[in-house]
């Protein structure tokens, strides 16, 4: 029996070699996240391993599980630990090895494999480490699986089991590979930048589009987990640039960007511009309404009204159900729905049947999005963009704030805007049309602008975001409102980017 995890452990010690350190915080709403050494040592993912291992066999779910890990210096041995702690709670594990988080998702439907647990820290900065879960596929863990989660690992409950067993799945890529590409190849040749950042995308994403029929030209697609240029991350300004000047470089049509697992795709069209992951999903939804009449879409706090507003999407019959950011909660929404996609803010975007299996992959998306290029010969991106009614809007904005200070913070933001409704207070001489808190608060004035803030789900920050149809000077209104409230607390710091 493994001891009791401890939240702080002092390294290079006797005690850090025998003891699990767990910190309580790593456990977030959806999935975990840890600094490993500081926050999570190798006894403390042994301990998660037995801990969900008993988890599963409380659920009453078959005890076996799909496990991959994504390309850092330490995640393989992240994974071995989590073996470790699920085979000694009786679960059989199959190990696909070196995978992005989809593959691992797709497995547990190749496989027929209940469970999955998946070694990665997405986009997150060297040094970070965490697991991505579920028992229901494609559904991953929301907070009700988590806070027992935590429970069970934080009291050492796990339970010992015998019958737990070790499967190395060999040559997985390639049943996922032909899983993307057993169809007809794009019929109007298209060039496109695919950006890997040197995360795992790039020991796959390559060929999958090659063989698709594009013309690629790739960018940072060589492993290298010191991550050399930038984080793998799409939404990152640095990355994007990194495109744009690809893109404009080589005469491509499109710049397609993938996250640190490849659950993410980020998008610059062909003038170099890149386009928010929102407005890429209306366009998307454009093109799928067409073909699908009457579509629901489930969209993220996070993103643009036009989903509502958009001509085209109301002429097509299809209608919008806004919900809680996170991929656990995009997903389960999209499947309990029955909607056609969900799509997020930050890139996740999770196709349904006939497209896909109701699970966050890049690279459905990157095809989704060639896809609509090939359904549309002689316009560009640029163009599809452009057709759009005009919103400014701002990136995803990330105040540093405490993981033990984040929720307070929130909740303290959601009551202010709720005072202002209930006292009639305007902003900016406006009244406030809408107050929507499902998911932090998402004030709207009159005009349609609106403000966001929430909290992170995955790191120490808050999340704003700020969007106004009517121009870029109410944007920046809108964003002076929501920081000047933000900067009456104390704990809340710097920007990771700003307007």
């Amino acid at each position: 029996m493994l001891p009791q995890p401890q939240a702080s452990l002092k390294p290079n010690t006797y005690a850090y070699e025998t003891v699990p350190l767990v910190k309580p915080t790593g456990f977030r709403e959806y999935d975990a996240r840890w600094l490993f050494g500081s926050e999570i040592n190798l006894m403390g993912v042994q301990a998660l391993g037995l801990g969900l291992g008993t988890l599963i066999h409380e659920l009453g779910i078959r005890p076996e599980i799909v496990t991959g890990h994504d390309f850092r210096g330490y995640s393989s041995s992240i994974k071995q630990a989590l073996t470790l702690g699920l085979m000694s709670a009786g679960i059989t594990v199959h190990d696909i090895g070196l995978a992005l988080s989809p593959m691992a998702y797709f497995a547990q439907f190749a496989l027929d494999i209940p469970c999955v647990a998946m070694v990665t820290a997405s986009h997150n900065d060297n040094g970070w480490t965490g697991v991505k879960m579920g028992v229901n596929r494609p559904m991953t863990f929301g907070p009700d699986e988590m806070s027992r989660l935590k429970e069970i690992v934080l009291a050492g409950a796990g339970v010992q089991r015998p019958g737990g067993a070790y499967r190395y799945v060999e040559n997985f890529p390639e049943i996922y590979i032909k899983d993307l590409t057993d169809r007809p190849k794009l019929r109007h040749p298209i060039k496109a930048v695919v950006a890997c950042g040197n995360g795992t995308a790039g020991a796959f994403a390559p060929g999958i589009l090659e063989a698709l029929g594009v013309e690629v030209v790739p960018l940072d697609t060589q492993l290298d987990h010191s991550f050399p240029k930038y984080n793998p991350n799409p939404e990152d300004m640095e990355m994007l640039h990194a495109m744009r000047d690809a893109v404009l470089e080589s005469g491509a049509d499109v710049g397609l960007g993938f996250d640190g697992d490849g659950d993410r795709c980020g998008v610059v069209d062909d003038t170099g511009e890149e386009i928010f992951a929102d407005k890429v999903g209306v366009m998307l939804a454009r093109d799928l309404s067409a073909l699908y009449p009457g579509s629901t879409f489930v969209v993220d706090v996070k993103s643009t009204g036009l989903f509502v507003t958009d001509p085209v999407l109301i002429a097509n019959g299809a209608k919008a159900d806004y919900w809680k950011t996170g991929h656990s909660y995009m997903k389960r929404r999209v499947n309990e729905s029955g909607a056609l996609v969900g799509f997020e803010k930050s890139g996740h975007y999770f196709f349904n049947t006939p497209i896909g299996r109701g699970y966050d992959d890049g690279l459905v998306s990157a095809i989704a999005i060639l896809d609509m290029l090939d359904r549309n010969p002689g316009k560009k991106l640029s163009h599809l963009k452009e057709a759009l009614p005009k919103t400014w809007s701002s990136p995803t904005m990330s105040p540093h704030c405490p993981d033990e200070k984040k929720y307070g913070v929130v909740d303290a933001v959601v009551k202010h805007f709720e005072g202002m409704l209930l006292r009639g207070d305007k902003i900016d001489g406006q009244s406030i049309r809408d107050l929507v808190t499902v998911n932090g608060v998402r004030v709207t004035a009159e005009d349609g602008s609106w403000g966001l803030v929430r909290a992170s789900s995955n790191k120490p920050e808050l999340v704003v975001v700020v969007e106004s149809p009517v121009s870029k000077e109410r944007m920046y209104d809108m964003f002076k409102l929501v920081d000047g409230v933000l900067r009456t607390h104390p704990d809340v710091g710097a920007y990771n980017q700003s307007l």
